[in-house]
């Protein structure tokens, strides 16, 4: 079983400057990576002063229902809710979704955080998805990060294959070690032997070179802050990239990741 998977946070689908929707680009956009799983973040489930002022260029469906489309099942965790309105993660999946459940893991009143958990039925395996957007400070992160090893440990099996994904707002890289140790997981660019030569990656793996380096994905434009991952179990990495330009850099203040994975 081969998957095609995709993370990224799309910025509530306006652009980073002006708020101007482009949501309808971002669905074109998202079709044309044809991914089979997309672990989405910053997804607007409804927002009433948008829809009433961008009348003409704010679909009436949920963002995910929306970008879902015909071809694709979701799930929707909400995590900040106002008074107009609310956002949070999504999962879209051309394979059924068995399951989905949506852990509340927000560390203080100004950030609300979720973990969105899913169980996907594709064709050689359930593989349970995990959709990730962590906080902005560092000991957030850390409390975050416990919670989300404890998600997973708790709810898939040891031989479950796992796809862990999303915006970890973690530039100083320090959460990785621990979820590989702990987990089991690697980061899909870990084994990336284009992005670095492969002398470099065995002393990395040996512990004689630099720690193993995320890809850039901050901002879109000029991506130079490591914030966006994807980390996986039971799964070889065919193949990595982000996806950046000028056509990405005007959709979100992120870029994506799309990553082709094949099941051991």
């Amino acid at each position: 079983m081969k998957l095609r998977i995709t993370t990224y946070n799309i910025h509530k689908g306006v652009s980073s400057f002006g708020a101007r929707p482009r949501i309808h680009a971002l669905k074109q956009a998202i079709n044309s990576m044809q991914s089979d799983v997309l672990f989405l973040q910053e997804v607007q489930g409804r927002h009433d002063l948008h829809a009433l002022k961008h009348a003409s260029d704010w679909p009436e469906l949920s963002q995910q229902d929306f970008l879902a489309g015909d071809s694709h099942h979701c799930a929707y965790g909400m995590n900040a809710v106002y008074d107009h309105g609310h956002h949070g993660n999504a999962l879209l999946s051309c394979y059924p979704i068995l399951s989905s459940n949506n852990r509340n893991i927000s560390d203080h009143k100004y950030e609300s955080r979720g973990i969105l958990h899913c169980v996907l039925q594709a064709p050689d395996a359930n593989v349970h998805c995990y959709v990730i957007h962590l906080g902005l400070f560092a000991g957030s992160r850390k409390r975050q990060n416990e919670a989300l090893i404890d998600a997973v440990t708790s709810t898939a099996p040891p031989d479950a294959p796992v796809i862990i994904a999303g915006d970890f707002n973690d530039w100083s890289n320090q959460l990785s070690d621990e979820l590989r140790a702990r987990l089991g997981v690697v980061e899909v660019f870990d084994e990336n032997l284009s992005r670095r030569g492969f002398g470099t990656y065995l002393r990395q793996l040996s512990g004689r070179g630099s720690k193993i380096q995320p890809a850039r994905t901050f901002p879109a434009a000029m991506p130079f802050l490591q914030l966006d991952r994807i980390y996986v179990r039971g799964f070889k990495v065919e193949s990595a990239e982000v996806l950046h330009g000028r056509m990405w850099a005007k959709l979100s203040d992120h870029a994506p990741i799309v990553a082709s994975l094949a099941l051991k």
